[in-house]
């Protein structure tokens, strides 16, 4: 897959296109998961494409939340910060701000087995959080939940992007969910990642490519 686009680093941003064209491919090359056989990536000026996942300015939310089910919801999100689960108190703190901010503040010490599917989310959304990083992925985080649950996801997502200033990247196979909350657009199809564009006009006037996957 090609790709040659710069990015505000503080705006919602959505990753379209038809199945199998490589939209999470991008996220994982952006995150460091996948190595690009060619090119680079810069962030600010400074090139990260040799860095490592954990060095980069990007925390990922995954389609399955990755939680782990020994674990309770205060360690799963203590995951964010250390491995090792090793905290100091200031970081503890952040764990429980975190969980505050997503709405489980009194849940901390649950087993994702305990929670439903919202909540699992919910989760996985505070251990981004709390990594404090200037730009989230997100990897259809969402797509198991029901049709309100997921609106209501992405619109506390887009409302902690703007409490924290992050930006964001979110892939996804629905175009109700980019409108919803992401004012640019990436088209990816043919093998390319475009360059970014209007959400409203991506989807007002689509390429053949998009129109054809959207069924308009």
């Amino acid at each position: 897959m090609k790709a040659s686009f710069d990015v505000d680093p503080a705006v919602r941003i959505a990753v379209i296109g038809p199945s199998g064209a490589g939209k999470s491919t991008l996220l994982m090359a952006l995150a460091g998961f996948l190595q690009p056989s060619a090119g680079r990536l810069e962030w600010d000026g400074f090139e990260i494409t040799k860095q490592a996942p954990s060095a980069r300015p990007f925390s990922v939310l995954f389609q399955d939340n990755n939680l782990f089910p020994h674990m309770s919801v205060v360690q799963n999100v203590g995951l964010g910060l250390r491995p090792s689960l090793r905290l100091s108190s200031g970081e503890t703190n952040q764990v429980n701000e975190a969980l505050v901010s997503v709405g489980l503040g009194d849940m901390g010490a649950r087993k994702p087995a305990e929670l439903s599917g919202g909540q699992q989310s919910r989760v996985a959304l505070a251990r981004v959080l709390v990594q404090r990083k200037p730009m989230i992925l997100l990897d259809e985080p969402f797509a198991a939940l029901g049709p309100a649950l997921k609106a209501d996801m992405l619109d506390l997502v887009a409302e902690l992007c703007t409490q924290t200033g992050a930006g964001m990247m979110m892939v996804s196979h629905d175009p109700s969910d980019a409108k919803r909350i992401c004012e640019t657009a990436i088209l990816v199809a043919g093998g390319r990642a475009n360059a970014p564009v209007a959400t409203d006009e991506l989807l007002r006037n689509p390429p053949e490519v998009l129109r054809a996957y959207l069924g308009a």
